[in-house]
């Protein structure tokens, strides 16, 4: 077998001590002035095969061996018969990395499209209610510093709107079987959201003073809207929204580096995100179903679409213009005022 002439450290000293290394069968042989050892090959950390750079060789005790000319290295242990892992081969090939690389893409491609939405129903299932209302309640407390400020609205109008919405609810399920809620009004003047509505984990639903005002001369129209934030509430999106978002940057993590503070987004990814589009129709269904057993044509919902596009083009100086949180990315507008005309 070939020897290299190289240079071993013994890791107490800095001294260089030159001598040869051979490979003996199943032993690496360091040999030289004043130093003798015989390593088993399954104790050595071996380097790997790189364009540049200096060869260190690991070895058990914190001794190494340190060769400078790495191509040298690498001929020697290839012409001692050491193999090289098969990663390392693939490591050296252009095309094995391109290769990885789609299979990475694809990997988690699929993962978003059909495993994240299949494992966050999963993980939300066994959440505890009293985490989701938490969770919901820390969210509620950080949008209120940020993005709204106390309702203006009479308290007279409050109750009037609790009223009527609580008595569909009532008729729209049987007796300790309604999704539990909590509804807030608030304005949201200093954060230009304008008319919205929109639902936070454990129940939590807002109401802006704008929207309030919007359809005063509709309270069926309100009932519709709160109606459907109830259907986020009753199959938990927002909760679902998050754990997605959480598996996501879990995920990401892993391909691309540490994703942090993930927790400290919630707020955001409650009112940036958009639900699913199967997430919105769920809901749209629900607000058809509680006004249908309220006693109410879902068809009051197509008078809400109208003045909200009408405000938008206002706001946007006769262009359509985008709402966050609630409703904002949620089906084209044209296929749900058709989806609620045509409910019977």
């Amino acid at each position: 077998m070939p020897r290299l002439h190289t240079t071993y450290y013994d890791g107490r000293s800095p001294k260089a001590w030159p001598v040869t290394a051979e490979l003996q069968g199943q032993t690496l042989v360091i040999e030289g002035e004043g130093q003798e050892h015989r390593v088993p090959l399954a104790q050595v950390r071996w380097p790997e095969r790189q364009r540049y750079g200096a060869r260190l060789c690991y070895l058990p005790g914190g001794g190494l061996l340190c060769h400078e000319n790495g191509p040298e290295w690498d001929a020697w242990a290839q012409a001692s018969g050491r193999r090289e892992p098969w990663v390392v081969k693939w490591m050296q090939s252009w095309r094995a990395a391109v290769l990885a690389g789609l299979a990475c893409l694809a990997f988690v491609g699929a993962t978003w499209v059909w495993g994240i939405p299949w494992a966050s129903q999963a993980v939300v299932a066994v959440v505890p209610e009293s985490v989701e209302r938490h969770l919901g309640a820390s969210a509620l407390s950080s949008i209120e510093r940020t993005m709204l400020k106390p309702s203006s609205l009479p308290a007279a109008e409050q109750e009037a709107i609790r009223q009527r919405f609580s008595k569909a609810v009532a008729a729209a399920y049987p007796e300790g079987k309604a999704p539990a809620y909590e509804l807030h009004f608030r304005s949201a003047d200093k954060a230009g959201l304008g008319p919205n509505a929109f639902a936070l984990p454990g129940g939590h639903m807002v109401l802006t003073d704008e929207l309030a005002e919007l359809l005063k001369d509709q309270p069926d129209a309100i009932t519709g809207v709160l109606a459907h934030e109830l259907g986020h509430v009753r199959h938990r999106h927002g909760l679902r929204m998050v754990v997605q978002t959480s598996l996501l940057a879990s995920l990401i993590s892993v391909v691309v580096g540490d994703v942090s503070s993930l927790l400290a987004t919630v707020p955001a990814v409650l009112t940036e995100q958009a639900y699913s589009r199967e997430a919105e129709r769920e809901s749209d269904q629900e607000s058809v179903d509680i006004l249908r057993k309220a006693g109410i044509s879902p068809s009051v919902m197509v008078v809400f679409f109208e003045r909200i596009e009408a405000w938008r083009k206002k706001q946007a100086g006769g262009e359509g213009l985008e709402l966050p949180i609630a409703l904002s990315s949620h089906p084209s507008d044209e296929e749900r005022v058709n989806f609620f005309k045509n409910a019977k």
